[in-house]
């Protein structure tokens, strides 16, 4: 089936999946051991306005996420934010399920400080396949303030409530980014192999015709080679390095600049359409930006 479902809503969506009317019209928890039967929902599309923020623990099954379908184990995190396309592809749900679910529409947080801030949570943007994984007590943590957002839901809504559960949502987010930098810590020796992958692919990159075809690389395309989100790549790169993807390109694409000024005759311009400058003069205003000095200058000066 190719039709891809919109869902407007938090009531749109307890509507489609056989859920309960939400207490509250912006933001909802579904329990894992309270969600439906989903076999009637296996393969479709849905394009959501909603960010949902998911623990996976006592639920067998498999998520799609673009064009691709991942397998989860317990104690997997995935986020998701308003026009990003999902589906469930399988599911089974054990009777002692603690995984959930809390969604919540854009308008809850809209006016609030999280509004303005929570493009800065890149997990929101990561691939399903960079999921968080969580420890016993990491898990604990978050479904204690996930409990304090259902009690919220479920009490009379005063002048108090959405100020409490949008500080709730933010501290829910704000572990899951020391959580994350957790993971990256971790597994510090696999990304130190993203690391050194990055730095050949920049090579092999910058040594063949890619750049006169192509023009530098952006971060996306990067990431798309190395299979991984162009934020997860950038986020990887600056817990390993503290130089995001953008800057060690730039790293790169100056430093061979540099080897091309010095040891060579080519023209500036030459250079810069080599390095995949469609303009010389973007390429002279990176090189000062980044040494402080003109090509030219540093041609000489060296």
């Amino acid at each position: 089936m190719n039709e891809i479902i919109q869902v407007k809503s938090i009531t749109e969506a307890s509507k489609l999946f056989g859920l309960p009317s939400p207490k509250h019209p912006l933001v909802n928890l579904v329990w894992a051991k309270d969600m439906p039967d989903f076999s009637p929902y296996f393969g479709i599309k849905y394009n959501m306005d909603l960010f949902a923020i998911s623990l996976k623990d006592g639920v067998e099954g498999s998520l799609g996420y673009g064009r691709n379908s991942y397998d989860f184990t317990d104690g997997t995190m995935v986020f998701s934010k308003p026009n990003q396309v999902l589906s469930v592809e399988e599911k089974t749900i054990s009777s002692d399920a603690k995984g959930w679910m809390l969604a919540f529409h854009p308008d809850l947080i809209r006016k609030s400080v999280l509004g303005k801030t929570i493009s800065q949570y890149n997990f929101f943007d990561y691939e399903v396949h960079e999921a968080l994984h969580l420890s016993d007590d990491e898990k604990a943590t978050l479904t204690d303030l996930v409990k304090k957002i259902e009690t919220e839901i479920n009490q009379n809504i005063d002048k108090h409530s959405q100020k409490l559960i949008i500080s709730t949502i933010e501290l829910i987010l704000d572990y899951c980014n020391r959580f994350y930098d957790r993971q990256f810590y971790v597994r510090t020796n696999l990304h130190q192999d993203h690391v050194t992958e990055f730095e050949s692919f920049l090579k092999g990159y910058f040594n063949s015709e890619k750049p006169m075809e192509l023009g530098l690389p952006s971060v996306k395309y990067c990431g798309e080679q190395l299979h991984m989100s162009s934020n997860y790549l950038s986020d990887l790169l600056k817990k390993e390095t503290g130089k995001s993807a953008k800057d060690h390109i730039y790293a790169f694409v100056i430093n061979r600049a540099k080897n091309r000024l010095l040891g060579s005759t080519a023209s500036i311009s030459e250079i810069a359409y080599d390095l995949g400058f469609e303009y010389p003069q973007h390429f002279s205003k990176l090189f000062k930006k980044q040494t402080g000095m003109s090509p030219a200058k540093y041609r000489i000066q060296n």
